[in-house]
């Protein structure tokens, strides 16, 4: 039973949640989000919530304030309109790298964004791939944290196959994620160890493993600011790669990211469109998946009161098979 179920959307990336509405054969909750004359965040729900199972798509990405304020102010309005349930849905975790302190006197503000979202009134949350598997730990609510590896393995398998394929991983933070996509591709690896000296500044140290003669693939959570990427692909060609290519699950593009990797040495940059990814950043070199079916089918396990980890048991799939 689909009836009361309702899907709302922030303003971070309509047409994501459009795309979920799709796969589940439902229309897109009517809300009104905007900004009232003096700048701040105007949300109203345009529709009866009383007792239903409402999910809230919202990738808190830039403006990542904005973003959060939108999320925020959307699940105190659902509850005081009594809704039964409210999932925060939020494909991207805005200020997840901040989850951690580097240095004295330093916040933690990935932490203090989940105190927020849980004490708005949300009663779950469904994310995508955080950047550190630790902040689920932040939410005093269940957290679904889902994984797009598989849909970038699938189509890495189905344009490029598995021979003479090695997955490389861009540090050591994220030896897990990249090695769950060698697994899917049955290909060889490799690590790039680097340091960051301060934020959104990467140095390349040094890198373990053999990539002479082979396609190297970049496997990533997230591309900020290309800076990573354009020196392992250096890096990488210089220790004989024939190609290079990166699979990401995150857009975020910050700055001139696009700049950086359009005079890099990757042949193509494969994202999804957990961030809205604006059409003319969409050409040759960067390609965007959808991952819509995949969220639908979490968001239906979850109204079901299914299983979603069941969604990850097979070691491959394909999208048309989630819905």
């Amino acid at each position: 039973m689909m009836s009361d179920l309702i899907v709302f959307s922030g303003s971070a990336n309509r047409p994501l949640a459009q795309g979920i509405c799709q796969w589940l054969k439902i229309p897109l909750g009517e809300a009104l989000v905007g900004r009232f004359k003096n700048g701040e965040t105007r949300i109203k729900i345009e529709q009866n919530v009383r007792n239903m199972d409402v999910f809230v798509i919202q990738p808190t990405s830039n403006p990542s304030d904005h973003h959060i304020m939108e999320l925020l102010i959307m699940i105190d309005a659902l509850r005081r309109a009594s809704a039964a349930r409210i999932t925060a849905v939020i494909p991207y975790y805005g200020y997840a790298k901040q989850e951690k302190k580097t240095a004295g006197r330093e916040p933690i503000s990935a932490k203090l964004v989940a105190n927020l979202i849980t004490t708005a009134g949300a009663d779950r949350v469904v994310a995508l791939d955080l950047h550190a598997p630790a902040i689920q730990g932040f939410f005093d609510i269940p957290v679904d944290n889902l994984t797009a590896i598989p849909i970038l393995a699938d189509e890495l398998m189905e344009t490029e196959g598995q021979d003479h394929i090695v997955v490389v991983s861009p540090d050591a933070g994220g030896v897990a994620r990249a090695y769950d996509f060698r697994n899917r591709v049955g290909a060889g690896f490799a690590l790039i160890a680097k340091h960051r000296p301060e934020p959104d500044t990467n140095e390349v140290l040094e890198m373990v493993g053999d990539v002479e003669g082979k396609t190297a693939v970049i496997v990533d959570d997230m591309i900020s600011t290309g800076g990573t990427l354009a020196e392992a692909a250096y890096m990488l060609i210089e220790r004989g790669a024939r190609q290079v290519m990166a699979y990401a699950v995150h857009p975020v593009f910050a700055g001139d990211a696009m700049e950086r990797i359009h005079h890099s040495m990757l042949d193509r940059v494969v994202v999804t469109n957990t961030i809205e990814v604006p059409p003319e950043f969409r050409d040759g070199k960067v390609q965007v998946l959808d991952i819509s079916a995949l969220i639908a089918q979490a968001i239906r396990r979850i109204h079901e009161g299914s299983s979603v980890s069941a969604l990850f048991e097979a070691m491959r799939y394909r999208q048309e098979q989630l819905i």
